[in-house]
C-alpha cells in the first residue's frame, strides 16, 4: 500500500501523520525538509505537485504542499508552519517542479513569504505599483 511505503520512507522527517480519508493524507514536516521530501515524493513515488496553499493563522503561516498520485487518485499533503512572521521564508521547489513558479509568486505577493531560490518573484496578480510590504491575504492587512 502506497501510504505505508511513503510513511516508512519519510518517517524520520514526519512530525505528525493523519489519514483524513482513504485517499487523503496530511503530514507535518519542518520547512528545512521540503526539498528533500518533495524530491522523494516525485522521484521515488511518481507524485506531482498539484498546488500549494498558503494560510495566515495569525500566530504563524501555514503552507500545505499538495502532492497527487494520479494513478490512484491519492493526495499527500505536507504541512509546514513558519513561525517567523516578520521574515517568512522557505526554499523554492521551482528546480523540481516548474509548476511551482506561479503559485510561489502568488503566495509571495499575497502573504509575503519569500521562496529562496525562485528566480522571479515579481508580481503576478497585483499591480506593479502595489505598496511594498503590503500583503492582502494577511490577517493584519488594512485596506486603505
Amino acid at each position: 500500500m502506497i501510504k505505508e511505503e511513503v510513511k516508512n520512507k519519510l518517517s524520520a522527517k514526519i512530525k505528525n501523520w493523519e489519514e483524513k480519508s482513504a485517499k487523503r493524507v496530511y503530514f507535518e514536516i519542518d520547512k528545512k525538509d521540503i526539498k528533500e521530501i518533495a524530491a522523494n515524493l516525485y522521484k521515488d513515488f511518481g507524485m506531482r505537485l498539484s498546488t500549494i496553499t498558503g494560510i495566515d493563522n495569525e500566530k504563524n503561516f501555514e503552507l500545505i504542499y499538495h502532492f497527487g498520485l494520479d494513478k490512484t487518485g491519492e493526495l499527500f499533503n505536507a504541512r509546514i508552519f513558519i513561525d517567523d512572521k516578520s521574515h517568512p521564508e522557505i526554499d523554492s521547489l521551482i528546480d523540481l517542479f516548474k509548476a511551482s513558479d506561479w503559485v510561489e509568486r502568488e503566495i509571495h505577493e499575497l502573504l509575503g513569504i519569500k521562496f529562496n531560490g525562485h528566480p522571479n518573484l515579481k508580481h503576478l496578480l497585483l499591480d506593479d505599483d502595489w505598496p511594498k510590504n503590503s500583503y492582502p491575504l494577511r490577517k493584519d492587512y488594512k485596506n486603505e
